[in-house]
């Protein structure tokens, strides 16, 4: 039985933390490894292992709890302020604390109604002084997640008049291209986001060979020649293999032949002398080398064939670089242990880790295990694909990077692993697109109608409604088209408004006996009507129209989400054809409109464009 209270105090704020951040649901593998990382500052007199069968039973006892009195409890003991967490003894309410995040980041703007968001406070940052890294591994192209990953960056180094490097974390010559380290530039540039450093791992890999020798010297590293399949087996089961038994010297020996190419891939890896029984498996002799051959590197060719882990070069750049904190998502937080284990054992300067959830959309995963199959099998043609959460992608799709940046901000730097809808992103970009787009009209499905006495030839519509954007010319004659959604509404006698043309009267609707069975947009009725003057009313219907003589054929391409759930949605791409005013000729490719009453759009070739969002 435990008597240390604080003890138990500790165990149960862990506990009750995790559950309020993540869904009310606690992970006993997360508190227990969260307990070893802090059982330095309980003392000699506390031995983990022996009292993890009543951590579980504390854990088990708590989980059942409902989410108030799991609060109020984490709240009561927190105030007790009789345990082991530091950094604890003024947080009075998690739950109240991560709303007031919340709402302390959002500050409202001289302009008006317009939300700016900050971050919360970094612990131990002193302005002037903070330095924070980006670091992608150049083998794909960047997406929404990175985004968020170099937003946070960027503007914590900002906020603090600090620095940003940007680190290509570049240690698998076969995954490695160089397009993608132009890729990941050209997405932080599209976002804006600068750094002030820009680096590579590569750039280090003598000094990280180095520090792989110093381990070894001080026997926390061994060269391990088993399969990996026993390597994996023996991890799982928690089982040391025979080469921990190698000598300092022997090591250092095989190291070096490690370094000059003498082994194959899979004949050794250089492990780290972690504890092969602990309960956090992040800790069971690691690997921090490993022999890749046949991949020719980007930046440094075949030089080296034997390459750093990222669990192995990350603390090691990240001291190096003089990064005071350290953002990295959640799922690494089990090697958090590991990381501090690292640079402790090499006397190295330790950062601040902070954690944060990763971020994608319900249907629109960022996994490439997900993505590069649908790319190599042609089922989506390039990584600028608008249903896609790439930066291309979006970008394609007409999402602007001020809105990534404020959606980002939005979100602050919460564990919580929700999916946040796209609904918000959307949001933010619409608002910011109000402004900028001129408003055209797009009729989908046409229908023809025949106006008696409408005895105008042109007329001049303003490009925006309350904007000084111009107003365009627009040639009329007694045949106009309107959307088939619309028509299939109308019956005769009906009144409507045709946007800044005129008021119409439905005399009859008949069926189109002349149609061209080539053109996919030839109406399958036609309607007559005859001009009801200008007089405009709040209660008659207001509709979109194109005149025959002044449009195009158009067509739009919708994005819908790629999976629903683990599934591939067959149905993902909608195709609208229809007809668009001629003006948009006019536009250059790119430029984002909106056709009224359908939504915002972005030009993508001189008939088509990209459905963006309502």
């Amino acid at each position: 039985m435990i008597t240390d209270q604080k003890f138990v105090n500790t165990v149960k704020l862990i506990a009750l933390k995790n559950a309020l951040e993540f869904n009310n649901t606690i992970r006993i593998d997360v508190v227990i490894s969260k307990i070893f990382s802090i059982s330095k500052e309980m003392g000699a007199s506390i031995n983990i292992k022996d009292l993890v069968p009543e951590i579980k039973e504390i854990t088990s006892e708590l989980g059942s709890l409902p989410v108030n009195e799991k609060k109020t409890l984490y709240d009561s003991i927190t105030l007790e302020n009789n345990h082991y967490l530091k950094d604890h003894k003024d947080d009075t309410g998690t739950t109240n604390n991560i709303q007031k995040d919340l709402e302390n980041k959002k500050k409202s703007t001289s302009a008006g109604n317009d939300i700016e968001f900050e971050l919360p406070n970094l612990e131990g940052a002193v302005q002037g002084k903070v330095i924070t890294r980006f670091p992608p591994e150049p083998n794909g192209y960047p997406h929404i997640g990175h985004a968020k990953a170099a937003v946070i960056d960027e503007e914590y180094a900002r906020k603090y008049g600090g620095k940003l490097i940007l680190r290509y974390d570049d240690t698998n010559p076969q995954k490695e291209k160089i397009e993608y380290y132009s890729a990941i530039k050209d997405g932080l540039d599209w976002l804006q986001v600068k750094p002030d450093e820009i680096k590579n791992t590569s750039d280090d890999i003598v000094k990280i060979y180095e520090y792989g020798k110093e381990l070894i010297r001080k026997n926390f590293a061994y060269v391990c020649s088993c399969s990996p399949e026993v390597i994996k087996r023996n991890r799982l089961n928690a089982i040391a293999c025979k080469c921990t038994n190698n000598s300092i010297e022997n090591t250092l020996s095989e190291f070096e032949n490690m370094i000059s190419g003498k082994y194959n891939q899979n004949q050794a890896i250089l492990r780290y002398r972690g504890d092969m029984t602990s309960l956090n498996t992040a800790m069971r002799d690691p690997t921090l080398f490993r022999v890749i051959k046949g991949g020719h590197h980007p930046k440094v060719g075949s030089k080296y064939s034997l390459w750093p882990t990222y669990d192995f070069a990350a603390p090691i750049e990240d001291s190096l670089d003089g990064v005071t904190h350290a953002f990295r998502t959640k799922e690494y937080e089990l090697r958090n242990e590991l990381y501090f284990s690292i640079l402790d054992n090499l006397s190295l300067r330790k950062p601040r880790l902070i954690e944060f959830s990763r971020l994608e959309f319900e249907g629109i995963p960022v996994s490439k295990r997900k993505i590069t199959p649908l790319i190599e099998q042609g089922i989506i043609k390039n990584w600028d694909d608008p249903r896609l959460p790439t930066l291309m992608g979006l970008r394609r799709r007409g999402i602007l990077p001020e809105a990534i940046r404020k959606f980002v901000l939005s979100l602050s730097i919460t564990l919580s692993e929700t999916k946040p809808s796209m609904e918000i992103l959307e949001s933010f970009n619409r608002k910011m697109l109000d402004s900028k787009a001129q408003r055209l009209f797009f009729v989908k499905s046409p229908v023809i109608v025949n106006i008696d006495g409408l005895n105008v030839d042109t007329v001049e519509i303003r490009n925006h409604p309350t904007l000084d954007m111009g107003k365009r010319k627009v040639r009329v004659g007694n045949i106009i088209y309107i959307s088939n959604d619309d028509a299939i509404k109308l019956k005769i006698g009906d009144t409507l408004r045709l946007m800044d043309l005129c008021n119409i009267e439905i005399l009859s609707i008949e069926k189109n006996l002349i149609k061209d069975e080539t053109n996919e947009n030839e109406p399958n009725i036609v309607i007559n009507a005859k001009n009801k003057g200008n007089e405009i009313s709040h209660h008659m219907p207001k509709i979109q129209w194109v005149s025959k003589s002044n449009s195009q054929n158009y067509k739009i391409l919708r994005p819908l989400p790629l999976y629903n759930g683990d599934n591939y949605n067959e149905n993902n791409l909608i195709v609208d054809c229809g007809l668009s005013e001629s003006y948009i000729s006019k536009l250059e490719l790119g430029t984002v409109i909106q056709f009224v009453r359908y939504g915002f759009c972005k030009i993508d070739d001189k008939s088509t464009a990209i459905f963006t969002h309502r």
